[in-house]
């Protein structure tokens, strides 16, 4: 039987990998810069592969995973369209994705403490989809 724990971090972190990759969608046909461009792309694969590693543990778990907050998502996507219209940019573009990686970032350690007892392997996943965030809001300071 697996841990409650490792089945609510790996809910939160499925929620938070459709999140990403959402997020990369809503902006990718703004970025006019190539280098941008690929890092998002990359970024982007890097999600898709966690969100299969996670969705096979889940299903492992007979669990459905979880979908992203309606919400969170609609106001996402709404800020993004709202500042877009205002100053289509890479700047802008660059500005959105950063804070969406800091708030991710946030959130997910805030998860891998409140499950304290959720399996390594879970915790892992968890690590990786971290620094992912961090290294693509790295990436694209060059941007901002």
């Amino acid at each position: 039987m697996i841990e409650q724990d490792t089945i609510k971090l790996l809910r939160e972190c499925d929620a938070g990998v459709k999140m990403g990759i959402a997020s990369i969608d809503d902006v990718l046909d703004y970025v006019c810069n190539n280098t941008f461009k690929h890092y998002l792309n990359e970024c982007k694969k890097e999600h898709v592969k966690l969100m299969v590693e996670i969705q096979s543990l889940l299903d492992e778990s007979h669990d459905d995973g979880k979908e992203p907050n309606p919400m969170a998502k609609g106001m996402s996507w709404l800020k993004i369209n709202a500042k877009m219209v205002m100053n289509e940019s890479d700047h802008t573009v660059a500005d959105l994705i950063t804070e969406g990686c800091n708030m991710g970032v946030k959130s997910l350690n805030k998860y891998l403490n409140q499950y304290k007892t959720a399996d390594e392997k879970s915790k892992d996943i968890v690590k990786r989809l971290i620094h992912l965030e961090e290294r693509l809001a790295e990436d694209i300071r060059q941007f901002l």
